[in-house]
């Protein structure tokens, strides 16, 4: 105790012996004061301990669930709770999102998914305890529990939770398992950056960095606005499939590892296959080509792709989920162009329609403006735009090349303010921009393809063109690539015996869903991403 009392007065002198017994003798009387309240407290929380419990039967730990029984139970969702509820009794499964107990009470917060509620428990002789409420006051938060209790209208609307009309009282509560201490607050991770940046002085907040996050990825992504996020995600994939069903194409899945490059160049993950050389699939392109060959007629497929790209941008991710297309035209690629504007609007018709309340929750941290699309998709040429980033000053944007990055998002701007869309498609780009098996333009303008891009708010989401269909062109394309021909003999047979003209497209998923919600970065939008510097979890 000694060792606490300070030697020396605020101006740095030293104190006298009187004035050190002095401040000795407060510092045991406080000591002393101090080991009495914990000796009360102790005797009080025995007390307690010590009194019946009438209560033993509603609350305590499950024995772990091991499909040992099969009961008659009704288990409902906070989502389905609403005024004609009130009065009856539901039985819940969630986590303990937040909880506070002190005297003869305790309110805790029940969660699913985004999904809140409030729950109740004050001591009474039959129902609740005061053991009881310690053993809800000591629940960890993120424990996962199950409560059985009365529905009733609260006295004001419950403005903490996503249920504001209803809350639980008099509930059973029992510990399905037990969460140790979170590293993170699920608060924390939730809170948007505005909150943040705008938190009055007397409250600060943690700011969690996107590292931090994907390290703990597990607790991240029980936020509501990612449980949100991804449910957008398998409603874009969903979309997708339906509108190129009505079409009568048909899902197929092609195989991930392969013999060579199904791009050109050398951005490929390779490994030991048996013996041989082999690499992870850089897209289904050629299996695509090869199954209108077949005589599909339309094919797509939602499936894993592999870039080994040295990428470390807001975009780009070593593997995505693509979600590629391939049909037979007739006579131009203009055919392919309308399935894109088809299935763009109906998708984001569909996302406005089916997510309505997971966008409003995934605003609320991450706040984006409506996409705006046109009910006929623009389409220009990309001479064209080269020619409004010139009109607009970025006379370095080049009419033989590709464009950059930066070029795509000024030219979004353009195209934004002359046509008001933030998603449009961009034709004709120029051959060398474009992989090997890509149609080029005929007649006088051969430095042309029939290709295109389509774009969100000044973002790639597609890139896609006319096939190649003739093997002998498509072997001198193959060969100006530096691609050993002998690495796409099957690839190149497939069309020798008859080939139909085709085109489609492949699309970035994960992008599509972080241009459409207006996210800052891919790794939001991806489950478990990865890049060139992560590989866990």
């Amino acid at each position: 105790m000694a060792d606490n009392i300070p030697k020396v007065d605020e101006n740095g002198q030293p104190l006298s012996k009187s004035a050190l017994k002095k401040l000795a003798a407060k510092a045991e009387k406080e000591a002393k004061k101090a080991a009495r309240a914990a000796e009360l407290a102790a005797e009080l929380e025995q007390q307690q301990l010590n009194e019946p419990d009438n209560c033993t039967e509603n609350y305590g730990d499950m024995e772990m669930v091991q499909s040992q029984k099969i009961t008659e139970t009704m288990w409902t969702n906070i989502e389905e709770l609403d005024e004609r509820c009130i009065g009856k009794t539901a039985t819940l499964r969630g986590r303990v999102h937040s909880v506070r107990a002190k005297g003869k009470g305790a309110f805790l917060i029940l969660r699913q998914g985004s999904e809140t509620l409030q729950v109740a428990f004050f001591v009474d002789d039959v129902r609740v305890s005061k053991p009881m409420v310690k053993y809800i006051g000591n629940l960890n938060k993120e424990s996962v529990v199950d409560i059985t209790g009365e529905l009733v209208k609260p006295e004001q609307p419950i403005e903490s939770c996503s249920n504001t009309i209803v809350e639980m009282t008099c509930p059973k509560i029992f510990c399905v398992s037990r969460s140790i201490q979170i590293p993170l607050e699920i608060s924390d991770l939730s809170r948007s950056e505005a909150d943040i940046d705008n938190a009055p002085e007397d409250k600060q907040y943690s700011r969690v960095n996107q590292d931090t996050r994907l390290d703990n990825r597990i607790l991240d992504l029980r936020t509501p606005a990612n449980n949100s996020i991804f449910r957008v995600q398998s409603e874009v994939s969903a979309l997708f499939r339906e509108t190129l069903r009505k079409r009568d194409m048909i899902e197929i899945h092609s195989p991930k590892l392969i013999s060579g490059a199904s791009e050109g160049g050398a951005s490929v993950f390779k490994l030991d296959y048996m013996g041989q050389p082999a690499c992870l699939a850089q897209s289904p392109q050629l299996y695509k080509q090869m199954a209108i060959m077949a005589d599909f007629g339309g094919v797509f497929e939602i499936g894993p792709v592999f870039r080994a790209e040295n990428s470390n941008t807001h975009r780009h991710l070593c593997e995505f989920t693509g979600l590629d297309f391939e049909m037979t035209i007739k006579e131009h690629y203009s055919e392919v162009l309308d399935v894109i504007d088809e299935l763009f609007v109906n998708m984001f018709d569909g996302l406005s329609e089916r997510c309505a309340k997971q966008l409003e929750v995934i605003n609320a941290q991450y706040p984006f403006a409506p996409l705006k699309y046109l009910r006929k998709s623009l389409r220009l040429e990309f001479p064209d735009g080269i020619k409004m980033l010139h009109e607009a000053g970025i006379t370095e944007a080049d009419p033989h090349g590709d464009l950059s990055t930066e070029h795509e998002r000024i030219l979004g701007k353009l195209v934004k303010e002359k046509y008001d869309t933030d998603f449009y498609i961009l034709t004709r780009y120029p051959i060398e921009a474009r992989p090997f098996y890509t149609m080029p333009e005929p007649g006088a303008n051969p430095e042309y393809t029939n290709s295109f891009d389509v774009f969100i708010r000044g973002e790639e989401i597609i890139s896609g063109a006319q096939r190649i269909h003739d093997p002998e062109l498509l072997t001198e394309r193959a060969k100006h690539f530096g691609i050993p021909v002998e690495e796409l003999e099957s690839y190149i047979r497939s069309f020798r015996y008859g080939a139909l003209p085709h085109g489609g497209c492949g699309v970035g998923l994960e992008r599509v869903v972080m241009l459409y919600l207006g996210l800052n970065n891919i790794r939001k939008s991806s489950m478990f991403p990865r890049d060139p510097k992560r590989l866990t979890p």
